[in-house]
């Protein structure tokens, strides 16, 4: 991970249907509308109370370990991205996963763009790029009983590799591989 100020200002990637999605750093101007994306039932349901969050992501705006990002699609924001490195927290649950590995999660902001595939396609983007970067692993935690996001995250290449109980509950720990990346590439 990378300090705020050393990153690029955004990121852009194009999927198999032309979409383009943009990766840019969270700032404190982005933080009412998060926290609206919150109050959302179709999110709500799945993070914690939107003050708790809130006060989560504004502590990552500077931080090394977690990278809060905004996804947009044509200029507008739609969904609240972080990545993480399980291994420059104490006692992070997901310590265990090979060296370099980042963790990710998304939520979809706005309710009319849920079930349109933008979950999936955003996940894929990111992830490539990630890869390109050098990561050689990334996971993703959905909670068992969030079957819609299991899908995408499936979708998107993920397949579950274990079943955990944590500080962030109840879990299905999905991850994909740079190498199982490059080989789906080469069928």
């Amino acid at each position: 991970m990378v300090k705020q100020e050393d990153r690029a200002p955004s990121r852009s990637h194009r999927d198999e249907s032309g979409s383009l999605y943009d990766f840019r750093p969270v700032t404190e101007k982005d933080l009412p509308m998060i926290a609206g994306w919150l109050a959302e039932p179709h999110v709500a349901e799945w993070w914690d109370d939107p003050e708790t969050e809130i006060a989560g992501i504004r502590q990552h705006i500077d931080s090394i370990s977690v990278e809060p990002l905004i996804v947009e699609l044509d200029g507008k924001p739609i969904a609240y991205l972080q990545s993480y490195d399980p291994h420059l927290e104490d006692d992070h649950p997901y310590a265990d996963q090979p060296f370099g590995t980042l963790g990710i999660d998304l939520s979809i902001g706005r309710p009319e763009l849920v079930g349109l595939g933008h979950g999936s396609a955003i996940v894929r983007q990111f992830v490539e790029q990630l890869f390109e970067e050098g990561v050689p692993r990334v996971i993703i935690d959905p909670n068992p009983a969030n079957g819609r996001a299991i899908r995408a995250y499936e979708k998107a290449g993920f397949t579950p590799i274990d079943r955990r109980q944590s500080i962030y509950g109840d879990v299905v720990l999905m991850a994909v591989d740079a190498e199982a990346s490059d080989a789906e590439e080469g069928k």
